[in-house]
């Protein structure tokens, strides 16, 4: 499982000029579920995403998490995150878990966020989505799930 994590001041997603989900301060999280995980990967990446100090304290310094500061989170499906580039110009994208797996994962994970205590809002899994994101920072950060298994190691 890959996220792509922006701390944000305001994002949200539209369908056909509808607004789906929208959140203020927090994190903006682009979900790639890829073959072969699991419901615990979907765990891990909640808890990680919940608890990341990106946000700063009175002191300017990152060491606040997103429920630290009241905010919410913004889950966006996003397939193309386990893009492979390394034939050719045009990306393979053949290592994402099938639809109906990571439709369940990226549900999964959403509720994982919430129950953490997060806010959570979605996107909608395989839509032609518009995200709309005012980053703040910018802060940004790359999560694979390969490091819980290698923290384990």
């Amino acid at each position: 499982m890959r996220a792509l994590i922006q701390r944000v001041l305001h994002a949200k997603v539209e369908i056909d000029g509808q607004i789906v989900g929208e959140i203020g301060q927090g994190l903006c999280i682009f979900l790639c579920v890829i073959e072969g995980d699991t419901s615990a990967e979907a765990e891990q990446m909640a808890a990680k995403c919940a608890k990341m100090r990106i946000f700063e304290d009175e002191n300017g310094k990152m060491n606040r998490s997103v429920l630290d500061v009241g905010g919410g989170a913004l889950a966006v499906s996003q397939f193309t995150l386990c893009a492979d580039c390394r034939k050719g110009n045009r990306p393979s994208f053949t290592g994402s878990a099938a639809p109906e797996s990571a439709d369940a994962l990226y549900q999964h994970f959403a509720q994982c966020l919430r129950q953490q205590g997060v806010p959570t809002e979605q996107g909608v899994f395989a839509a032609d989505m518009q995200v709309h994101i005012q980053n703040d920072g910018p802060v940004t950060i790359w999560l694979d799930s390969e490091i819980f298994k290698q923290s384990r190691r």
